[in-house]
């Protein structure tokens, strides 16, 4: 099992997205959830890998914010919350 990596909230925040889930070691996919209000989510693996499922046809901005976002929730970076209806939940 490999060993989480530790990222800071101005990593998450400022790094380009392909360079911070390859510094992460995340690997995201389009997700067939279609509704629209999924925005994503994040798995984690016993084996330590951690995958973003995603969904498709959304704006660029929202991809980027939604998927930095789930990325600071996995590895417990410290950003603010974001405002409702936005809301993430731990199963």
């Amino acid at each position: 099992m490999s060993v989480p990596p530790t990222l800071s909230p101005a990593q998450v925040l400022d790094t380009p997205l392909g360079d911070l889930l390859a510094a992460a070691g995340v690997e995201i996919f389009d997700s067939s959830i279609a509704d629209r209000s999924f925005f994503g989510a994040v798995v984690q693996r016993k084996n330590g890998e951690t995958i973003l499922a995603m969904p498709s046809g959304r704006s660029e901005l929202e991809h980027d914010t939604m998927a930095r976002y789930l990325i600071a929730q996995a590895f417990d970076v410290d950003l603010p919350e974001l405002p409702p209806p936005f809301a993430t939940a731990r199963a």
